[in-house]
């Protein structure tokens, strides 16, 4: 029992020895503990106040689910700061005496630290200006996906492949974005055609616009149309343009089964798909022809 109590008694000498003096202060071993702990619980509480506030109190609201992430993402940087400042203070720790310290940490985000500030800085500008949300498509460089998470460093998107792709929050301020559902969930896809020459074009355009009709996805409000875009070498080229809202994140099955509907009632009518055609010119000479028939004569 004594040998208990000696134990304890050196563990707590040895916890409150001081290790560093800051200002007026002494760090101890007690006093890092308890600061990594009271952080680690800050931490789980600041995710804990951005799920209740964006999937439960806003939740019933008006508001969108990308409105609805902002907010709650923006609160919990708020706690953390905030928290941050009573911990560090609570610690016994004066922050006049750590200004040298936070100006030098202030030169190592400047050049060793840029990339990371500028993520940071552009994930704020993110959530505040909302150019994006989660929850839209988009495309930024090679990459094309749903916005599922829009972070402190980076935004996480979800291609069709079914693979998260994580995008530092830089390139969504620095380069060309496009937003699918920016505004308006609406979008206008193309599909070109071409039809042989001598087709009769108004029944071109009649086939089109059913096949574009009945179609479940595509909407009737705005109605689809068809355009006859150019005469070309081969065909005469028309483009289906239709509207959608169901299959914005899967564009490629809209265009496939409106290909495929098209292909199908162009046989129905006899519709020719014309293949590449060209016209030879000969302006002088004699070109010898000669046909091979492996078959035997009868």
């Amino acid at each position: 029992m004594a040998s208990l109590r000696e134990f304890i008694s050196r563990v707590q000498e040895w916890l409150n020895t001081p290790l560093i003096q800051v200002g007026g202060s002494a760090i101890t071993p007690w006093s890092i503990l308890l600061f990594l702990l009271s952080f680690i619980v800050l931490y789980l509480v600041s995710l804990r106040m951005k799920t209740l506030v964006a999937k439960r109190l806003l939740a019933r609201t008006r508001l969108d689910v990308g409105a609805r992430e902002a907010i709650g993402t923006l609160i919990r940087y708020l706690l953390l700061v905030i928290g941050t400042l009573i911990i560090v203070q609570s610690a016994g720790v004066d922050l006049t005496a750590l200004s040298v310290l936070a100006g030098a940490i202030g030169v190592g985000i400047g050049f060793g630290l840029q990339n990371i500030a500028n993520n940071f800085v552009s994930g704020i500008i993110i959530l505040l200006e909302r150019p994006i949300k989660v929850g839209d498509r988009v495309e930024v460089g090679e990459i094309d996906g749903q916005v599922l998470e829009i972070g402190a460093r980076a935004t996480t998107v979800l291609t069709n492949d079914n693979i998260a792709v994580i995008v530092p929050n830089s390139q969504f301020i620095s380069q060309p974005v496009v937003n699918w559902t920016r505004n308006d969930p609406k979008v206008r896809f193309r599909v070109p055609v071409g039809v042989a020459y001598g087709s009769d074009l108004r029944l071109v355009e009649k086939v089109l616009l059913e096949v574009a009709e009945a179609n479940p996805d595509v909407l009737e409000d705005p109605p689809p149309v068809v355009r006859l875009i150019a005469f070309g070498d081969s065909a005469v080229e028309f483009e289906l343009r239709v509207w959608c809202t169901t299959l914005v994140h899967k564009r490629g099955k809209l265009i496939s089964d409106l290909n495929f509907a098209i292909y199908e009632a162009f046989l129905q009518h006899g519709i020719e798909i014309p293949y590449p055609k060209r016209d030879l010119y000969l302006r002088s000479g004699v070109v010898p022809i000669q046909i091979h028939n492996d078959t035997p004569p009868a």
